[in-house]
Formats: structure tokens, C-alpha cells, sequence
């Protein structure tokens, strides 16, 4: 309105003719829109990251938001260049997708007009929104499921790096252990990669041994295929020898032999939520300060066996 239906037609006929294509930069400039989220990630080649950018990217999708993606490899001042690049391109918010976020980095994106929301597992976040889930209950809920398959001496193997999602982890094989009465002794290792669940293999293995353990519960997916790879190659057989147990639900989990019994964190749902956040607040013109926690679920597979008592 107020253009005629003639005017109109002639418009568009010329569009279709020309195969004009309108400026987005020009028309963000006037609008003061650009439809554009920022999403930069530590590295899009881990599997959970990209998990997330796709939850991200179909919600996004949706509410007619494009993304613009970025990997920073872990270097502090390339991702200081792709935050200030981002926003030279109009973006509307950041979704920054990461492991230890650096406290630089945070202050950086608080000094912004936009919104951004911080996707890190391992940082303290504080005032700042995000979305996540329940690490204690994860666990707990993992030992439960242990214990009710006739498991009732457990190997935890942990991280001992301090961060928030580790020290959590721990209260819930604490409170597991109050509330099941079950005995679980601790493996700490340096990292939540394969090679470090590989390379404890003997540990565990000795500590089942004194303890007469009968399953493995490891921090992440990535150990508990390290350690597995170990039992392949010593011959010990899972889960007539012994169970294992992960964390994240990965696509290794479902076609690594035997299939792994994990807790799911819901890596894709995370990602939609988060930009549901975002455009949220950018439509309302309101500041939304709370953490969303998602449910997580036990995935049963091969890797843990029934004890009969």
C-alpha cells in the first residue's frame, strides 16, 4: 500500500525479467535489520558443536534468521577478529559455542548493544543466560540405571580439571552413592578425549580388579571408546567381562561395537532453544537473564550387561 495492482504487476514482472536481487546490506542500513546471527564455534569439526549449529541454524530458518558461522580453533585473538567482523556485518546477536570460554571474551560481548548467549560446558556463566542441563541428575540418573542392571561396585572416570561441569559430574556419583548405596571408586584422568580413556585402561582395569567391579561409568562418550579400543585389544570382553557406561550420546555411541549406554545431552535441542532465546529477546525489546535446563535420557545399549543376583 499504497501501490496499484497495475504498479505492482509491472514491478514485478521487471524483477523476473532483470533476475534482480535485492540488496540485503542496503536494506538492513534502512531497516536497521540485518536478519543475521553470529555463531562462532571453537571448532565446527567437533561433532557436539556442530550438533548445536544445526539446531541453530533450522530454528533460525524459521523465524527468517540467516546465520553467520565462524570457527576460531581455540585462538583467543582470531576470535576477537571474528566478533568484531561479525558485527561490522550487522548481526543482530552472537551465539558463541566454545570449551572454556576466555573471560576476555565475555567482557568483549557484554560491551555490545546486541544479545549474545554463551554455549560452554565448562564455564562458570554467572549472570549470564544460556542453556544447559541438570549434570548432577545426569549422573545420578546413570548410576540408578547401573545399579537396577545388578551393578553395585562402579568405576567413575572423571576429568580432574576443575571446571564446573567436572565438579558437578562428582556430586552426582556423591549423591548416587548416598541415595543407591552402591560403591564407586574414582579414575582421574587428564582430559575427556579418547587417548586419555584409552591410556587409563590399565588403571581401571586394576581397580576392578581389587574392588570387583563389574562396569565402567565415563565422563564422556570419547573416553568410553578410548577405553573400549583398550578392552578390544586385551581381549576383555564387553559386557560379559565388563560394562561401560558414557556420556553425550555422540555418533560414535551408536556404531562403535557393541553400542554404547549413554546419558543423551540434547546438543540439537540446545542450539534451537538457544536461538529461540535470542530472537526472542530481539523481537520483545526484553533482556531474558534466566538458564534453561533441558531434560537429558538414559540411551540403553549393548555395552551394559544384566547382573543376575
Amino acid at each position: 500500500k499504497p501501490v496499484s495492482p497495475e504498479a505492482r504487476k509491472k514491478v514485478l514482472d521487471a524483477i523476473k525479467k532483470l533476475d534482480f536481487k535485492p540488496n540485503e546490506v542496503a536494506r538492513s542500513l534502512v531497516m536497521r535489520r540485518s536478519n543475521l546471527i553470529g555463531v562462532v564455534v571453537e571448532d565446527i569439526g567437533i561433532s557436539y558443536m556442530a550438533q548445536m549449529v544445526r539446531g541453530i541454524e533450522e530454528i533460525g530458518r524459521m523465524y527468517k534468521y540467516d546465520i553467520l558461522l565462524s570457527s576460531t580453533y581455540g585462538d583467543i585473538e582470531t576470535e576477537k577478529k571474528i566478533i568484531d567482523f561479525m558485527f561490522t556485518k550487522q548481526v543482530e546477536g552472537i551465539i558463541l559455542i566454545t570449551e572454556r570460554a576466555k573471560p576476555e571474551i565475555v567482557y568483549k560481548l557484554k560491551e555490545q548493544s546486541a544479545p549474545f548467549i554463551l554455549l560452554d560446558k565448562f564455564y562458570n556463566v554467572g549472570d549470564i543466560h544460556t542453556v544447559t542441563i541438570d549434570y548432577v541428575q545426569a549422573v545420578e540418573n546413570m548410576v540408578k540405571h547401573l545399579n537396577e542392571e545388578g551393578h553395585e561396585n562402579i568405576i567413575f572416570v572423571s576429568a580432574d580439571d576443575n571446571t564446573n561441569v567436572s565438579k558437578d559430574k562428582l556430586k552426582g556419583i556423591k549423591a548416587a552413592q548416598k541415595d543407591f548405596g552402591v560403591n564407586i571408586e574414582l579414575v582421574d584422568v587428564n582430559d575427556i578425549r579418547v587417548k586419555p580413556g584409552y591410556e587409563a585402561g590399565d588403571e581401571i582395569m586394576k581397580v576392578a580388579k581389587e574392588n570387583n567391579s563389574t562396569a565402567v561409568f565415563l565422563a564422556s562418550d570419547d573416553l568410553a571408546v578410548g577405553f573400549m579400543n583398550y578392552c578390544y585389544e586385551k581381549n576383555i570382553r564387553i559386557p560379559d567381562d565388563i560394562s561401560v557406561a558414557g556420556f553425550g550420546d555422540l555418533p560414535t555411541s551408536k556404531i562403535f561395537k557393541p553400542t554404547l549406554t549413554t546419558v543423551q545431552e540434547p546438543l540439537y535441542d540446545i542450539g534451537a532453544v538457544s536461538m529461540r532465546k535470542l530472537v526472542k529477546e530481539l523481537k520483545e525489546k526484553t533482556k531474558i537473564t534466566q538458564t534453561n535446563v533441558l531434560p537429558t535420557q538414559i540411551m540403553k545399549r549393548e555395552s551394559v550387561a544384566k547382573i543376575n543376583k
